[in-house]
């Protein structure tokens, strides 16, 4: 990990050891990847304010949000088969997330379920994600298994109606894994130490669908578990899901401010303005760009998290300064993993909190919440 000094660094590394067919999983996006390459490259559209002859000999990256205090204004967003992309990989997540003081959301799509993770990090804060399915007996069941292990939030993710097509996914076969051609097993093969991390543990298999009997494998799984995700989904679901979770609720897929303000109504504790990282509606808004109507329109009345895009300490300055309470990464520690497990996934962690300590100092601000305080003042739009 020392040869990694930045999260591109460790997107190369992860390359040369995932399968060409998991790497691109993880890269790729939908249609043209239009909105995927936005939110990378919609940062640039925005300039920090540089202020000097301050006193910022100590810095404090704490934030708080979704009821707690955290190390750094990050969390570790959901990411669905992250166990194929490193032995274990959501309980490596977790225990790096939680030496770092910070939350990390367990997808339902994880290969290993919560209350595996939760089991073995006790001290870990843990979120769960949440997809509403058309059996909501199953629904329940998978919102009792969140509860009982521990899950501090519930992150309903409502921006999967329906599933586009993802490019790169069709051309290399992801969703056909079931039945390898023989160019999928040559590629497969040829990445042994992955081959060797992935069958240490017997057959992977997507933990929640494994439980409610769907089927045989990860791709047969997870087929049978996205067919069950309910496109009927609307408000008045969310008004019952806000009736039975007793705890934290983040509405995981906001891009409008009207969509923000209804979360609010509906008794949402918070929200992440997503994109779902550019994989879901091609040309649809950047996350950065959307990210300050849809703070505004809530004005601090709930938390507003967001994801999508973020590579950079400095890039996660600019969503604080525009109203974020907090960043959701994936791919960065996803990365991270890929290229060196636990140890890959605290790598990420630690060089995004690098970047962040040095772009306080250099703006002038010596705390998170001096930065938020500042708000738009601190930036400005090129």
């Amino acid at each position: 990990m020392k040869d990694c000094h930045n999260i591109a660094d460790l997107r190369r590394m992860a390359g040369r050891r995932l399968p060409r067919i998991f790497s691109d999983y993880i890269d790729g996006g939908s249609h043209s990847e239009l909105t995927l390459g936005a939110n990378e490259s919609d940062f640039a559209r925005w300039r920090l304010r540089q202020h000097v002859l301050r006193d910022v000999s100590t810095r404090d990256l704490s934030a708080t949000f979704l009821g707690a205090s955290h190390a750094l204004p990050l969390m570790l967003g959901p990411i669905g088969f992250l166990g194929m992309f490193g032995r274990r990989g959501e309980v490596a997540a977790a225990r790096a997330a939680g030496a770092a003081g910070i939350p990390s959301c367990v997808s339902a799509f994880a290969i290993r379920p919560i209350d595996e993770v939760a089991r073995e990090n006790p001290a870990s804060t843990l979120y769960s994600q949440l997809y509403v399915l058309r059996d909501r007996a199953l629904t329940e069941t998978l919102i009792a298994r969140a509860e009982a292990a521990g899950a501090a939030a519930l992150f309903l993710t409502v921006d999967t109606a329906v599933t586009p097509v993802r490019e790169r996914d069709a051309r290399n076969g992801f969703r056909n894994l079931t039945r390898p051609t023989l160019g999928q097993w040559c590629n497969i093969l040829g990445r042994p130490s992955w081959c060797w991390a992935m069958t240490r543990d017997g057959k992977p298999e997507v933990g929640h669908a494994r439980a409610a009997g769907f089927g045989r494998g990860v791709m047969e799984q997870a087929g049978n578990l996205a067919r069950q995700i309910d496109p009927g989904l609307s408000w008045s679901d969310v008004d019952w899901l806000r009736r039975r979770w007793p705890r934290k609720l983040v509405i995981k897929g906001i891009l409008e401010p009207e969509d923000a303000r209804r979360a609010l109504d509906a008794g949402a504790d918070g929200i992440v303005v997503s994109n779902h990282g550019g994989r879901q509606l091609d040309g649809a808004s950047s996350t950065i760009m959307a990210l300050p109507a849809i703070a505004e329109a809530v004005a601090g009345r709930m938390d507003v998290l967001v994801d999508g895009g973020f590579r950079r300490g400095w890039h996660i300055a600019l969503a604080l300064a525009l109203g974020a309470s907090a960043v959701s990464v994936g791919r960065p520690y996803a990365w991270g993993l890929a290229a060196g497990g636990e140890a890959g996934v605290a790598r990420a962690i630690a060089l995004l909190a690098g970047e962040l300590d040095s772009t306080l100092a250099l703006m002038g601000l010596s705390s998170v919440a001096e930065l938020r305080a500042g708000g738009g003042s601190l930036v400005h739009f090129n």
